[in-house]
């Protein structure tokens, strides 16, 4: 989020001043490090989660896939935009084509799938869907899924528009670009302590964890893009909005193969339902990766109960140490009402290896234990707020706070998460940057970085533009 925000501002206005500030010796090493994310282009392709029920008449509601797979197309324009106008270089070195995969089986399941089929073909975002039960077709796309399967109803759509997006690595190249230009710097190993109101800005207090030396910087704004450490900064900041919000932390593993055999094997993200409470960000999934230039296979991810915010560097007195006297009852509350979940998290936690294994077989039923190992994912921060009529609720999207002032915005919360970024931070620039946009060459720039700010492209009318505009973007990042 804050590798987008500060490209396309310097972008927008190029004498601009701005600095960044990580806690870690490197770049992007915490939710958008490879091994800690899902590393899925969020289209809406396959995410079951977009459209997880069917109306009373037996159809299926997929206004969210629709506005998630325009959302990650501002993504991909604006990196396609990089690439053309020399801000990074090597896009296969950040996203590459990979088919998206729905998976089901189970009668009911089936028939759930072929009515969300139905829905999101008469979309022309997903025209190019196909849908299938039967077993032949399912194996040419991914073999895994029916080998060793029982005789059960099953069924898959797929999209070969889909991507794998090592978001680490765009997250470098854009900040690489930005720390190059007059008036910007990246400081790494840099930990900011204390956000207090100065002025007409704010006065950052920060620590050179090197050397123990404390620094003051004033900033006109400040965008925290800390992930997991974004809400203890938010509550430093003292702003208003602040006021009532909470983090509930969710941990993640993996189950990674080492079988090089298998891996081969299959060449696509594979999605299925929900297993029984957990979270959004936890939906399991078969999943070919390419990390550190290698073709990896994974799985889950598996949820665990934790009081971590940041996988690299949290401490477990995270949790506690953001209770205040202002999101107690909301965090109380929510515990109460989401005991299934507590309970999901801590069961997640204390199962061994071969109980993962299990929850594998469903979609890969000839799997052996002794090709999978467990690893480490990152940490999610879910959101807790006081909404009307509710006393706190788990938030589960992502969700952007600005103070009044527009002097201070947060990103807080998670799924989709980077995928959508540049929507994300347009939302930024937008409320806190409005008269760099609005008009004259800064609105010129904005339409050449991201052509979808100036036609609604979830239009049926708008179809053949878009087409055009994805046809270029597809050749530019190499998809084609």
């Amino acid at each position: 989020m804050s590798a987008n925000l500060g490209a396309m501002l310097k972008a927008l206005r190029p004498e601009a001043t701005i600095h960044l500030y990580e806690t870690t010796d490197d770049l992007a090493q915490e939710s958008s490090n490879g091994w800690n994310n899902a590393g899925t282009g969020h289209a809406g392709i396959c995410e079951l989660s977009y459209t997880p029920h069917r109306e009373p008449d037996g159809s299926v509601n997929v206004q969210k896939a629709v506005e998630i797979y325009e959302q990650f197309e501002r993504s991909k324009q604006f990196w396609a935009f990089a690439v053309e106008s020399g801000m990074v270089s090597g896009p296969r070195d950040f996203i590459r084509p990979v088919p998206h995969i729905s998976f089901v089986q189970g009668a009911e399941q089936v028939d759930y799938l072929r009515a969300r089929y139905e829905g999101m073909a008469r979309h022309p975002f997903f025209s190019t869907m196909e849908f299938t039960t039967d077993r032949e077709t399912i194996a040419r796309w991914a073999p895994l899924l029916v080998e060793g399967r029982e005789e059960v109803p099953v069924a898959a759509t797929k999209m070969d528009g889909g991507t794998d997006v090592t978001f680490g690595s765009i997250a470098r190249k854009l900040l690489h670009w930005l720390g190059a230009q007059p008036g910007c710097s990246l400081h790494t190993g840099h930990k900011v302590l204390n956000l207090e109101p100065a002025g007409e800005g704010w006065e950052v207090t920060i620590r050179r964890l090197a050397t123990g030396e404390v620094l003051r910087r004033h900033a006109k704004f400040v965008f925290i893009g800390a992930g997991g450490g974004s809400l203890p900064l938010l509550q430093k900041s003292g702003i208003p909005e602040s006021k009532g919000l909470g983090g509930f932390p969710v941990g993640g593993r993996w189950l990674v193969c080492d079988n090089e055999s298998v891996i081969a094997r299959h060449q696509a993200k594979v999605y299925g339902q929900a297993l029984g409470a957990a979270p959004t960000m936890a939906v399991p999934h078969l999943d070919t990766r390419m990390l550190n230039g290698k073709k990896t296979l994974l799985f889950g991810p598996f949820a665990a109960w934790t009081t971590r915010f940041l996988h690299k560097t949290g401490s477990w007195t995270d949790l506690p140490g953001t209770i205040r006297a202002d999101n107690l009852s909301a965090l109380v509350k929510v515990g109460l009402h989401n005991l299934d979940l507590v309970r999901y998290l801590i069961s997640q936690g204390l199962q061994d290896k071969e109980a993962r294994m299990e929850s594998l077989r469903e979609f890969y039923p000839a799997a052996r234990s002794e090709d999978w190992r467990m690893v480490e994912a990152g940490i999610r921060v879910q959101t807790i707020k006081k909404t009307d009529g509710t006393a706190g609720i788990v938030h589960y999207g992502t969700e952007v706070i600005t103070n009044r002032e527009r002097t201070l915005s947060t990103l807080l919360g998670a799924s989709p998460g980077a995928s959508v970024s540049v929507h994300i931070v347009l939302e930024v620039i937008q409320d806190c940057f409005a008269s760099w946009i609005n008009e004259g060459e800064g609105r010129s720039r904005l339409e050449a970085m991201i052509p979808a700010v100036c036609q609604d492209a979830t239009l049926p009318e708008n179809a053949e533009w878009f087409r055009e505009v994805t046809r270029r973007v597809d050749s530019l990042l190499e998809l084609s």
